[in-house]
């Protein structure tokens, strides 16, 4: 049997799964592939002057192209003004030599089978220069030029060849402008195309200069180095992960309202001078403590991003080239890499103690440069990012020089700067250590305000100056901002009695403008909004659109998230087509829906009339149809007979009669029928302004349906549910295009830049499989819980339909059933009794582990996960009325509490194993690159239930009796630990992920 069949590949992949080494796909050789190679559709990434592979540097920057960043963000721009007499010709000429002599300036990137290459054009005969008469410096539209010229974007599928433009001034004045793309050049190369350019030029008018050699590097050699040498890099990759656990963004001071002009000016450059005697005494003080001048401004850095923030663990960016080797020196290409720098600056040292720390830091970060950023965020995941999804490395810093100019034989040249406008980061600090020492910050104005941005580029400068003067100074001597004064510049207003309590009687304080009420008033879709603090209740906030066709919910309360702190953020905006109001104006709390009468009076309201909402005639019914007895409003669905069955089937009933999302938790939670219909009344509003923004968007011409399927997209199924929402957010932080399965009522959840939604659910065999066809992965979140029969037809439905990338399954442990011993290793066998459910699990794991590696399938991964924690409504109910549900409402209800003893049924320990869903999603995502073959469990850590019990009395503040008994009660006859070997790395808990945590913000209301 040859080993390329199916069925022997199928074979492999097996006995990988049974031995459970589960090695990775060998990367193809680069250089035995493509033309020249003997490849005989030449189609391959291969060597000579050929196809070759992206640089992880490149593939960033092809992929920033892909997304939609092509308006001149990652253009270089780099001009001079000539004095004296420009051979025009003879430019060309030089410019012709250059692209000839460099491939990766005449080279275009296209994509074969999903993969990413670049290809190297022919040389141009003659290099195109165009020339624009213009007035002189500083006349209309100079400035406006050579922006605009800067920004044009570039086709990366046809070339990358610079731009040239000549501005001619007079017979004797000229600009010339390159324009080039990041994705060729960076800062070094910058310099060896002036250099070279210059001497071209000098040979083409006749001027005798030194040669330049005749075969410089190329940078497609370079990527291949890179590329064959990828597999070494896992221990430094390692050293990253450690490094860098539990490191987070800084908390910058975002401005209250964001700015309305961001598209016209999103950045800001702040310059301030300095004595010229500044960079020389920073030198000077550096080579005290072994530090190079950049390592003393960088702990100026992080002095200054301190006093900001008042943030200890900080995190900096600095860009290192990687050019190995002699030979390298004039190899013009990216070779950059951002580094993470992670500094303790805590115990307010002194400022020569924090150059020491920066030191170690760097020289440490330097040793690993090698390792490509993006490689470390995607090792690190969402952990790695901020509340709003910020990346980790924010903010950075640099020592800026003389700027390159193009120095040409008998014109005198001036470098010109070409401002576009752009921040790459939230915020930069800089040392401008040549010609006029000066301090520089630029700041991205979503990040801060332009009164903060302007007074820390001041205090910047008086930092340096500061600590040239006198560096045995501590932290909290230096200038600026201390972290506990900026934390308060936006401090909460006065509170005002609730204007819908009478006068003279006691309520609860409302804010007068709320931070959240005052940036959703300043956005400009919403004309109206407030936003109410229920005492105990969570943040709740409610807008009234300008116009019908507008934002959605998620999308306000996006905005938001982009501007306010996490503790200022409400749990749900929702749409109102007005404010009610009371006699006097003020608005009216008690007709919001939604609000507690106890957050505007301390008096119950008497509870409103069910015909008040649209939905309560149809819950009424559906009530009355299950439970066989019809309710009043205020009716409590357990007094009224209902159970757990009960409450799926009324759930069931009501979702496929109005359309809208709706599960037995929803029924088991809410309870009754006014706060059932008042639920329905928010999903309802949510997905009306879902539909009119999607129709809004068609009719002006912007299809919200994909024509084609983006390569490298992921279908996740699920991503309404706990475990789907956190998945979706792991992949939005990589980067990666989903499409996202949902059904029709929920299918504006899931709506998000990057996703693309389709309609269908697993009772829709045909629906799942067009789903399936066109992406390169599956992540498949989704069940039923009560029926096994359509979770096993909708894994073969899949499975049918999956015919490329790989798939990855989110089953339970619940398929281990009851094993015989007290610690179970992943893939053991499954022992009886099964439930229906984990036998479901089990069944659906064998239809995908029998499919994998035939008919082009990838390799498979069933993830086992338990009992999964996390901040997210679906986890909550499940926390509630799920297996341990029984815990949960006896502490809340103060009733006594019975737990097996130790040794019951002979056994010493009962709990259960529990994952946070954010580390589970970070595991799942991990079996996209590297698939398990096989069964892998996702376990974070154990619990007892003991351990567990005591949190939950605590948090809930329960006096609740416990006692221990011989006879276990069958929701808690659990008594397993899981290994979780394979996945383990992805596993490890991430800052705010330990078990007391997570149990907090699930306990309590509106903790996101």
């Amino acid at each position: 049997m040859s080993p390329d069949t199916p069925a022997a590949l199928q074979q492999e992949l097996l006995r990988r799964a049974r031995s459970r080494t589960a090695p990775r796909p060998a990367e193809p050789n680069p250089a035995s592939t493509g033309p020249g190679s003997g490849s005989a559709s030449g189609s391959g990434v291969g060597s000579g002057t050929g196809r070759a592979p992206l640089s992880h540097a490149q593939r960033r920057m092809w992929l920033m192209d892909r997304l939609g960043h092509r308006d001149g963000a990652y253009s270089v721009p780099f001009a001079t003004r000539l004095t004296g007499p420009l051979d025009l010709d003879a430019l060309g000429e030089a410019l012709t030599a250059l692209v000839t002599r460099h491939t990766i300036l005449r080279t275009r990137y296209g994509v074969h089978d999903d993969v990413p290459y670049q290809e190297t054009l022919p040389a141009p005969a003659t290099y195109p220069v165009r020339v624009v008469d213009t007035d002189t410096d500083g006349g209309p539209g100079y400035d406006e030029l050579l922006t605009a010229e800067a920004r044009l974007p570039f086709d990366l599928s046809a070339g990358t060849l610079p731009r040239a433009l000549v501005l001619r001034h007079g017979p004797e004045d000229h600009t010339v402008h390159l324009t080039l793309h990041h994705i060729s050049v960076d800062g070094h190369s910058l310099v060896t195309v002036a250099d070279e350019l210059g001497s071209l030029y000098a040979h083409a008018t006749g001027v005798s200069v030194p040669p330049l050699p005749a075969a410089p590097p190329q940078y497609a050699d370079h990527a291949r180095r890179e590329h064959a040498a990828s597999g070494r890099l896992a221990g430094s990759l390692d050293h990253w992960a450690r490094r860098l656990a539990g490191a987070v963004p800084p908390a910058l001071p975002r401005p209250a309202t964001p700015p309305s002009d961001l598209p016209d000016r999103p950045a800001v450059t702040h310059v301030e001078p300095l004595g010229p005697e500044v960079p020389g005494r920073l030198r000077e003080f550096g080579r005290t403590r072994r530090a190079t001048l950049f390592t003393v401004q960088l702990a100026a850095a992080f002095a200054a991003l301190h006093r900001l923030t008042g943030a200890d663990d900080l995190v900096i960016g600095c860009a290192a080239g990687h050019r190995e080797g002699r030979e390298a020196a004039g190899l013009v290409g990216l070779c950059v890499n951002t580094l993470a720098v992670r500094v303790d600056v805590s115990g307010d040292p002194g400022f020569g103690e924090l150059v020491e720390r920066v030191r170690d830091a760097l020289l440490e970060a330097q040793q690993h440069r090698q390792v490509p950023y993006d490689l470390v965020m995607e090792r690190l995941g969402a952990a790695a990012r901020g509340a709003d999804g910020s990346a980790l490395v924010r903010v950075t810093s640099d020592v800026l020089g003389e700027p390159t100019a193009l120095r040409l034989p008998g014109l005198r040249a001036e470098a010109v700067e070409v401002v576009l406008c752009e921040a790459k980061f939230d915020l930069s600090f800089a040392l401008v250590a040549a010609g006029e020492p000066a301090g520089l910050v630029q700041y991205g104005r979503a990040a801060l305000d332009d009164g903060t941005g302007q007074a820390l580029g001041r205090s910047f400068a008086e930092l340096l100056t500061a600590v040239a003067d006198d560096p045995a100074r501590r932290l909290s001597e230096l200038p600026g901002p201390a972290g506990s004064e900026q934390a308060t510049a936006h401090p909460a207003p006065a509170a005002l009695p609730d204007p819908a309590t009478p006068p003279g009687t006691a309520a609860h304080p409302v804010p007068a403008a709320h931070p959240a009420q005052a940036a959703l008033r300043a956005l400009p879709h919403v004309a109206d909004a407030v936003v109410v603090d229920p005492p105990g209740g969570p943040l709740l906030a409610y807008a009234v659109l300008r116009e019908w066709s507008g934002p959605t919910p998620a999308q306000l309360r996006a905005a938001l998230r982009g501007v306010l702190d996490r503790d200022q953020l409400p749990l749900a905006v929702t749409l109102v087509d007005a404010l009610p109001r009371t006699a006097d104006g003020s608005p009216d709390l008690t007709r919001l829906p939604g609000v507690p009468a106890t957050a505007a009076t301390p008096a119950p309201a008497p509870a409103p009339a069910a015909a008040r909402s649209p939905h309560a005639a149809a819950v009424t019914a559906a009530f009355a149809h299950v439970l066989g007895r019809r309710p009043a409003a205020g009716d409590d669905f357990f007094a009224l007979g209902g159970h757990s069955l009960t409450a799926v089937q009324l759930a069931e009933r009501l979702r496929t009669g109005l359309e809208l999302p709706l599960t037995g938790l929803d029924i088991m939670e809410a309870r009754t029928p006014h706060a059932l219909a008042a639920l329905l009344d928010d999903r309802a509003q949510a997905r009306t302004a879902a539909r009119r923004a999607a129709a809004a968007t068609a009719a002006a011409g912007r299809s919200t349906k994909r024509r084609t399927v983006a390569p490298g997209t992921v279908l996740v199924t699920g991503g309404t549910g706990g475990v789907g929402a956190f998945v979706l957010r792991e992949l939005a932080a990589r980067g990666t295009p989903v499409r996202a399965l949902a059904r029709p009522e929920s299918a504006h959840l899931v709506a998000g830049e990057g996703v693309e939604v389709v309609e269908g659910d697993l009772g829709d065999p045909d629906g799942l499989r067009r789903a399936v066809a066109g992406v390169d992965a599956v992540i498949h979140a989704a069940c039923t819980f009560t029926r096994p029969e359509v979770d096993v037809a909708a894994m073969r439905a899949m499975a049918e339909a999956w015919n490329r990338g790989p798939f990855v399954f989110v089953s339970s442990v619940d398929a281990y059933g009851h094993p015989a011993d007290g610690w179970v290793a992943e893939e053991s066998p499954s022992r009886q009794p099964l439930s229906p459910y984990g036998q479901a699990k089990a069944d659906c794991e064998a239809v995908l582990l029998r499919a994998a590696g035939t008919g082009g399938r990838g390799g498979a991964s069933a993830v086992r996960s338990p009992l999964v924690w996390g901040a997210h409504d679906r986890l909550r109910d499940q926390l509630r009325w799920g297996a341990i549900g029984l815990l949960y409402q006896a502490a809340r209800s103060h009733a006594p509490i019975t737990l097996p003893a130790p040794g019951a049924g002979g056994h010493e320990w009962y709990g259960a194993p529990w994952v946070h869903a954010a580390a589970l999603a970070r595991a799942v995502t991990a079996c996209l690159d590297a698939p398990v073959h096989g069964v892998a469990n996702a376990v974070s850590g154990h619990v007892g239930w003991p351990e567990l019990t005591d949190e939950l009395r605590t948090l809930l503040g329960s006096d609740s009796p416990v006692r221990y008994d011989a006879q276990v009660h069958p929701d808690l006859d659990h008594r397993w630990h899981y290994r979780a070997d394979r996945l383990a790395p992805a596993l490890r808990p991430g800052p705010g992920e330990d078990l007391r945590t997570v149990l907090a913000e699930m306990v309590t209301p509106g903790a996101s």
